[in-house]
């Protein structure tokens, strides 16, 4: 027998009827049930008050990712990628704003491309570089046409490709 989940909609309209308390103890019962649920709730009480400060935070720690790839072999170069790639999505993840969606995806084309690694011989790391794209372009078309004119030069460096 499974047990039935509720829809959001019931969720919220039970949450709104909940005493404050009550629902203080469910928010700390779901941060301690798993790390990202607790990651999230620290973003959404603490980091995203201050958005700009989050983004630079986030985009230094995907400069220092990439300082610490292990380059001795190109198996690690790529495990090294997708670990910084994943991180990154989480954190984009936890925001939900498309700025700083795009914001982060052109720091992390822009750390790939400065790589001292010759990443063009692999497929799957174009494939990967390629994807990022899309996603940045995804991401644009659902902002206003002002905002995306404050990305288009970092988006032609990023276009040249690896």
């Amino acid at each position: 027998m499974a047990i039935k989940t509720s829809t959001i909609h019931q969720i919220k309209k039970e949450l709104e009827i909940l005493p404050r308390e009550l629902l203080i103890d469910h928010c700390l019962r779901i941060a301690k049930y798993k790390i990202e649920n607790k990651e999230l709730l620290h973003y959404l009480l603490f980091e995203s008050i201050d958005e700009e400060n989050y983004v630079s935070e986030v985009k230094a720690e995907i400069k220092e990712g990439f300082k610490g790839i292990n380059k001795s072999k190109f198996i690690y170069v790529k495990k090294g990628i997708r670990k910084i790639l994943k991180l990154t999505t989480k954190y984009i993840k936890h925001s939900g704003k498309k700025e700083t969606e795009i914001e982060l995806l052109i720091s992390f084309c822009k750390e790939m491309q400065n790589l001292k690694v010759p990443l063009r011989r692999s497929t799957v790391m174009k494939n990967l570089y390629e994807r990022q794209l899309l996603n940045i372009e995804k991401a644009l078309t659902k902002l206003h046409d002002d905002i995306r004119i404050d990305y288009e030069d970092d988006i032609e460096i990023i276009k040249k490709g690896l």
